[in-house]
């Protein structure tokens, strides 16, 4: 499984690029973003399984885009705020923000805080499975987290959504509880967090659904769970089952 994906957005050069190296030497994959426009362009092209978002920029700022961030149901976002931005502080978290960091802060807190956020999203967990499999027009490759459509058209996946498709596929029609899906996905991690299955559920939907507000795939079953609504075939080396 590929390293989690992080994008930075931050303004101030002096503090973007000595992150982005600081969290590249932990083992994270990091993109840079020096303004929200920027950073617009980079999560509507890529798969970013976490963003870390200062309020405080020119033209855009960071809470109009972490709303839009939430309203795509984008990546979990921890906010860079000021000491005296209290306010920025709760209306980000209102506004969909996972966390916070104040500035001046410790690379090692701001490390501690991204970890616990993709422990709850659920971001980790090893991959049970390296098979190409076919479901519904879709084929899945696992080892690159990459979905490709009958038309050729590829979608890249975040690690957390690649891990939550790997366990639907291994399981097809059979109904999943949170519980099940956090456990599967998170195992020991998972804490009380099945929000956060929602979440990637969702995510997941905007990318593999037709229309993702009457999902035809990943379907939920009121009261017990999700299912996949979807036969899957295991593919050869050559693409033929």
């Amino acid at each position: 499984m590929a390293e989690p994906h992080i994008l930075v957005v931050d303004d101030a050069r002096d503090i973007r690029e000595p992150l982005g190296q600081y969290l590249r030497k932990m083992g994270f994959r990091v993109d840079l973003a020096g303004d929200a426009a920027d950073a617009r362009d980079r999560l509507a092209n890529g798969a970013f399984d976490l963003v870390v978002l200062d309020i405080m920029m020119p033209g855009e700022d960071g809470l109009s885009l972490c709303r839009w961030i939430a309203g795509q149901d984008g990546p979990p976002v921890i906010l860079l705020t000021a000491m005296a931005d209290d306010a920025d502080r709760i209306v980000g978290l209102e506004l969909g923000a996972d966390d916070y960091v104040v500035k001046p802060f410790n690379p090692r807190e701001l490390l501690a805080r991204i970890r616990a956020v993709l422990r709850r999203v659920p971001a980790t967990g090893p991959v049970v499975a390296s098979a190409r499999r076919r479901f519904s027009g879709w084929v899945h490759d696992p080892d690159k987290a990459v979905l490709e459509r009958n038309d050729g058209t590829k979608v890249d996946l975040t690690s957390a959504e690649n891990r939550l498709l790997l366990v639907f596929l291994d399981r097809p029609r059979t109904v999943l509880s949170r519980e099940q899906l956090l456990d599967l996905t998170a195992g020991r991690e998972a804490k009380a967090y099945d929000r956060a299955i929602d979440n990637q559920i969702s995510r997941l939907r905007r990318k593999i659904e037709v229309d993702p507000a009457h999902p035809a795939l990943i379907v939920t079953e009121w009261g017990g769970g999700y299912r996949l609504a979807a036969d899957v075939t295991a593919l050869d080396e050559k693409g033929g089952p």
